[in-house]
Order: structure tokens, then sequence, then C-alpha cells
């Protein structure tokens, strides 16, 4: 995670730069090291990524979901950036899936699966706004998070890396704010809203418009809170315009964890048999499989 091999810079990215490689000297963070494949989802394309990170995280003690350990509170100080806002940390991922892939989590506890919040988006806007790329979240383990403590987390754009440029062709970039978009291809129950949201926005303004827009996709997909302010399982994505919503039925599929990035056309897989599972199966059934088809 060298900014030797990033394509852009800022300020901002700059700190996170000089984080990543002392933390990657230190052993603090895991360097990036992976293989891919390509698949074609029907014309959308997908990527399967082996990252070897992902072996040495699924090899901690207790697991990485293990109930009485909480990478937040407080977090590692070799992978924190810093403040982002009033309420996250930007810390740096562990295990990434990418250069600069940030996690950004709440300075005091919050379930994972309470519905996010305008400071969730003002923290996801302030970084975009300024470098663009991809605001995910995945709520809850159902959806692929590891940790119950509240985040959301960002990677920035580059080649391959995961976003919702595939889905564009047929999102009119035209329609009003908060429409909602219907996906042909995607076989499982999802939406689209267009919102303000990416480089160049005034953050206060696209925290808003976000906050609005995923509002309208939990009510479009009747994800509601229970008695215990939890709404259902969902992955979260938003990037330059758009927002994606899936409910999620269930993690795994053929023993592949699959997060909000799956729906951004990455896969991320730990080993080989992963992988040829992935290849076997393709894109489409795996995520209709973790979702609920339509």
């Amino acid at each position: 995670m060298s900014s030797v091999h990033a394509t852009e810079t800022t300020p901002f990215l700059q700190q996170v730069d000089a984080r990543s490689e002392a933390a990657i000297a230190s052993g603090a963070l895991q360097p990036i090291e992976s293989e891919e494949v390509v698949l074609d989802g029907d014309g959308l394309v997908f990527r399967v990524r082996r990252v070897k990170a992902l072996e040495k995280k699924q090899a901690l003690p207790g697991g990485p979901r293990d109930p009485n350990f909480n990478p937040f509170l407080p977090p590692d100080p070799a992978l924190t950036v810093g403040p982002v806002g009033d309420h996250h940390l930007a810390i740096l991922n562990k295990y990434p899936v990418s250069e600069r892939h940030l996690v950004l989590a709440r300075k005091a506890y919050a379930e994972q699966l309470e519905p996010l919040e305008l400071c969730d988006f003002e923290a996801l806007a302030e970084i975009m706004a300024e470098c663009g790329g991809l605001g995910f979240h995945n709520g809850g383990a159902p959806a692929g998070a590891s940790q119950r403590h509240k985040h959301v987390q960002w990677v920035p754009p580059a080649p391959h890396n995961p976003g919702l440029a595939m889905f564009r062709p047929v999102l009119d970039p035209d329609v009003r704010e908060h429409t909602v978009f219907i996906h042909l291809q995607l076989p499982m129950q999802h939406c689209f809203v267009r919102v303000r949201a990416g480089k160049g926005e005034a953050p206060e303004l696209a925290a808003q418009s976000m906050l609005r827009g995923y509002r309208r996709a939990l009510e479009t997909l009747r994800l509601e809170p229970n008695s215990s302010g939890h709404v259902p399982p969902s992955n979260m994505l938003v990037e330059e315009g758009w927002m994606l919503v899936v409910p999620r039925s269930q993690e795994h599929f053929e023993g592949v964890s699959l997060n909000a990035l799956s729906f951004g056309g990455v896969f991320y897989v730990r080993d080989e048999v992963q992988l040829d599972a992935m290849r076997k199966a393709g894109p489409l059934r795996a995520l209709t499989a973790v979702s609920f088809p339509v």
C-alpha cells in the first residue's frame, strides 16, 4: 500500500500514504498481494481476486468476529490516520483489499445494524468530495461485516477497484435527485438511487442527499427497523452520483464471504479452492444466492 502505486494524491491521501508506509514497515499493516481472474455476468464484468491477507485474517485467534475483541475501541495507533468529521476516525484496514482502503469507525460505540445516520454520510462525503472513490457499508454479519462496532468504509478510484461503473450505461444521469432505479440485469432485490455524492460536491449537501437517498432505498425495499432499532442486513454502496442498496439473506456462497464490494464487481477469496468455486458458479448466481431473488 505504497503511494508509489497511486495515480492521484491530495493532502488527505498524503496522510494515508505516509501512515500506510510506516505501518507496512512496522508489520502493523499487511501488504497487498493478490491475483485475479475476470468473469462475465451477462455482460457485466466481475473480478475474483485472491488476496493473501484474507488468509491471515481468518487465522486470527477467535476468528475475525470474536465478540470479545473490538479493534476500534481504541484503534491501533499505527493504523490510525486521524479524525474525519466530529464522530469518526479514519483507520487503515489492517487487511486491505486495495491501496488506501480505509475504515471510518464511529468514535463512540454503536451497533453496525443500526441504520446509517447523517454523521456517517458526513464522514464519507468529506473524503469523497476531495478524493472521489467508493463509500460502502456492510450492514451486519449476513452482509459481510466482521465487526459489530458501527463503521463505513472507503476505497479510492483506481483501475479494477470495486465501483458502480459497470451499471452506469443504463442509469440515466439526468433523472431528478432521489429517483429510484431497478437494474433489469440484476436478478436480486435491490435499488439504485440518484444522489449528490462524489468528487467536487459540497460535503454538507452531499451528506444530506446521501442520507435521504439511503432512507428512500430502505423504504423502497421495505427494510424497516425492528424493536431494537436494527434494520435487516443489507449492503450500501455510493459513488459519483449513485447509491446502490441490496438486502442480504446470508454472508457466504460456497464458503466465500461476500460483502458490499462483491456487488461493486469484485469478489475477494482466500485461496484457489474459493477462486475455482466462484469461477464455476458465475457472479450473478453467487450474488443472488446471498440476497433475495426477484
